[in-house]
């Protein structure tokens, strides 16, 4: 027998429960990993908490829970490619990862599993936040063809995918505008960001900070970014979205994680090795205490990433 975190019912934190379950093994083509962290998104508890998101990515309870996980490759089956027993591994792994054990596909890009090598230098606990926001990170910066010179306004940039979006702009040669509280306006300043309250006013605030204008615009919480960099004459062309669903206001771009350039892996782990980015993680929890890292969480007030360790 093995644990996961398993789900019987759709709510809040309450409903998480650390379970013994039968032990996977890998089939063919696919590889189990033994899970050492696994790295917590809004989208997690998310999907947990309200079916409609939860049918959207086709899950139904009873489900396990997280997407984001890293440790070492411990079975490979017949027919896999790429990975050996012993190889550190981080990747995502939908509704499956807060466990001990994921089974992976070794076909990295497949909707059903992403895996990658941990690279030497970068551990576990920073492998397990990068997936979810790294890509879509990656995705919603690729979408508006972010470029050096840009001034660029992001929604939601003291989140998960935020500080990967501020610091991959930063390396794009961008100036970089950010929403958030007056609470994490010293956190973001320490990545480069000019930090401006969200809220009513954002537009006059974005023009008293930028004069001469915002060129690209993306919105990683809601739509009150993308409506106000349309309202401040950006095209909606260089305007992306990544939670305001399908349809988003005024035709901006919608995007996500699964769009992400095949290299964005790469380049964000080599961009970490080199000390270009930092990956601020604010809390470890236990898995025996996952719904005391999911209500953190949740909370929406956490500067940087939450990690589960096993």
């Amino acid at each position: 027998m093995s644990r996961a975190v398993i789900y019987e019912t759709f709510g809040g934190p309450e409903v998480l429960e650390l379970r013994e379950v039968p032990e996977p093994h890998a089939g063919p083509g696919e590889v189990r990993v033994r899970v050492t962290a696994a790295g917590l998104n809004p989208m997690d508890w998310g999907i947990a908490a309200q079916p409609e998101a939860a049918a959207q990515f086709g899950i139904t309870v009873p489900s396990g829970f997280g997407f984001d996980f890293a440790g070492v490759v411990d079975e490979v089956g017949s027919e896999a490619t790429g990975f050996a027993v012993g190889d550190r591994v981080y990747g995502g792994a939908l509704g499956r990862a807060v466990a001990d054990f994921v089974v992976a596909d070794t076909n990295a890009g497949t909707a059903e599993a992403l895996l990658w090598h941990t690279p030497d230098g970068i551990s576990d606990e920073v492998a397990a936040t990068i997936p979810v926001a790294g890509m879509t990170a990656a995705a919603a910066l690729a979408a508006i063809d972010l470029r050096s010179g840009d001034t660029v306004l992001i929604g939601g940039a003291a989140g998960g995918v935020g500080v990967f979006a501020v610091q991959l702009a930063k390396l794009a040669g961008a100036r970089v505008l950010g929403t958030a509280s007056q609470a994490t306006f010293e956190f973001l300043h320490g990545f480069g960001a000019e930090p401006v309250t969200y809220g009513p006013g954002l537009a006059d605030r974005v023009r008293a900070l930028a004069p001469d204008g915002v060129s690209a615009a993306t919105d990683l919480f809601g739509t009150e970014t993308a409506e106000t960099a349309l309202a401040l004459g950006v095209p909606p062309e260089r305007i992306s979205t990544v939670a305001a669903g399908p349809n988003p206001p005024g035709g901006v771009r919608a995007t996500g994680g699964f769009d992400a350039e095949p290299d964005a892996m790469a380049r964000i782990t080599g961009a970490i090795l080199a000390g270009k980015i930092t990956v601020p993680i604010a809390a470890t929890f236990p898995i025996e205490k996952i719904r005391d890292a999911v209500t953190q969480q949740a909370g929406r007030h956490v500067h940087g990433k939450i990690v589960i360790t096993l």
